[in-house]
């Protein structure tokens, strides 16, 4: 047993070795983290960010297109064969064709793989050939990313936490009464332990759709094969002391922690620690049209999503030791939904969200980043007069009816304490009106030959996330 973990790292070790020195010298491979809370539209944008790296004549604020670097792109094999590969195709089909309409999002773990044709620039362009880089596009929920936090939490300091938050979410007196009630230094009642599983399952998928961004665990959410196996069947408890042994208690408690084990160490050691690069999309006007306490969840989520990374500059080592993300980017997502007048106090209310998590990357060596995009455009805007004012819309097609309709979702503030301040102090309700949402169907369009489809600063996020690889 000792001998076959030896060997195993030894042959680890070696393949490491192997694969740094092929990335340094021959076909670079820059791994990208894609991920982002539910309906922060993480499928839309991996879709249209490969569409408009092969087709790139809306990526002027990419410099290796602007100065014409990227000579090719195409698709090839993944290098990962037990990974599924993200649906580029059914996906780009379902947003362009004649009756457009949103992808699926993904549920699980997928990968894709972009080659890119660089020609070097400056002195080494001049005296080198055009070399391959390899964008490895690596597509996982964030509900999963939110897991990585249990890793420093007892059973019962998850319980406290999450019974905690669960006091001002909604729908959830059932479950809390339940919990409560439970005699849970009994001995384990299998029916008893499915029930407070499933109450429980049931308020966070409340919470996410009431706009709460921490609905951890992720895989109750998203349980895939999983579902009902007694890693998914526990539920936060009240604190006990010194529990008996084979009692509901110490069960939720050792599930607790395979779950830890057996579900989330896989994933961050096969997945997230290989990753060099790392976009969070955030749908920060959802959470504003759900009031201060869905804001207030969205700031803290940000919080503990920057400690899931372990953000740094790389250096050649890198693959022995393991990679540290060097680069984040934290995106709100959805400005095609506000005028482009707006989009400067959207960017600036994503940056005050993120605030303490970049200070934290940023004092680690990594370079951080936050802004407004739309992965894929959806609306036109246009001015109309209102009571004798001008007012900035934004018209689409609605997604419930299929009709198209103007829209103006409110004003938001130029100073971001204006939101925050509210959301910090735990009000039910914004104080000025609520600013409201809606939902756009995707537009029908007529791309030209060498167009990717139309978007809103996406050349811009990919500058910061991978420019300076493409030079």
């Amino acid at each position: 047993m000792v001998l076959t973990t030896v060997t195993d790292g030894i042959a680890r070790g070696v393949d490491s070795v192997t694969g740094a020195v092929s990335e340094a010298f021959f076909e670079p491979v820059i791994r990208l983290g894609v991920t982002g809370l539910a309906r922060s539209g993480k499928t839309v944008f991996i879709t249209s960010l490969v569409a408009n790296l092969l087709d790139r004549g809306r990526m002027p604020g990419l410099s290796a297109v602007s100065s014409g670097a990227i000579s090719a792109a195409y698709l090839r094999p993944q290098p990962d064969d037990t990974i599924p590969r993200f649906p580029f195709e059914a996906n780009l089909e379902a947003l362009t064709g004649a009756n457009p309409r949103w992808p699926v999002a993904t549920a699980t773990v997928s990968e894709l793989r972009l080659s890119l044709r660089v020609q070097p620039q400056g002195l080494l362009g001049a005296v080198s050939g055009p070399r391959t880089v390899h964008l490895d596009i690596v597509d996982y929920p964030g509900e999963w990313l939110l897991d990585l936090g249990l890793m420093d939490k007892t059973y019962a300091q998850w319980s406290e936490d999450t019974l905690t938050k669960m006091e001002v979410r909604p729908d959830t007196s059932a479950f809390l009464t339940m919990a409560g009630e439970v005699a849970a230094d009994t001995k384990l009642d299998e029916p008893q332990a499915e029930a407070l599983a499933h109450a429980f399952t049931d308020t966070l998928h409340i919470a996410r759709k009431a706009g709460f961004s921490d609905c951890s665990p992720g895989r109750f959410l998203l349980p895939g094969e999983l579902k009902g196996s007694p890693a998914l069947t526990f539920a936060p408890l009240p604190p006990l002391d010194a529990p008996k042994r084979g009692s509901l208690y110490r069960e939720f408690e050792r599930r607790y922690e395979a779950y830890k084990s057996l579900i989330v160490k896989p994933f961050f050691r096969d997945h997230f620690s290989r990753i060099d690069r790392q976009i969070v999309l955030v749908d920060a006007l959802g959470a504003i049209h759900n009031g201060p306490r869905a804001l207030a969840d969205l700031r803290q989520t940000m919080r503990d999503l920057l400690g899931a990374f372990r953000p740094g500059k790389n250096s050649f080592l890198s693959a022995l030791l393991g990679r540290r993300v060097d680069k984040i980017l934290f995106a709100a997502t959805k400005a095609d939904h506000i005028h482009h007048s707006q989009h400067s106090q959207l960017t600036a209310i994503m940056e005050a969200l993120v605030t303490d998590a970049r200070r934290r990357a940023d004092f680690a060596g990594a370079q951080t980043a936050a802004m407004s995009i739309a992965a894929l455009r959806a609306t036109v805007e246009e001015e109309r007069t209102h009571q004798g004012k001008a007012l900035q819309m934004v018209r689409g097609t609605l997604l419930d009816t299929g009709k198209e309709a103007a829209f103006h979702p409110g004003d938001l503030p130029a100073d971001p304490s204006v939101l925050l301040s509210p959301a910090q102090a735990g009000d039910p309700a914004w104080l000025d009106g609520d600013w409201q949402a809606m939902s756009f169907a995707p537009a029908k369009l007529s791309l030209r030959a060498g167009d990717g489809p139309p978007h809103i600063r996406l050349d811009r996020a990919v500058e910061f996330l991978i420019g300076d690889r493409l030079r």
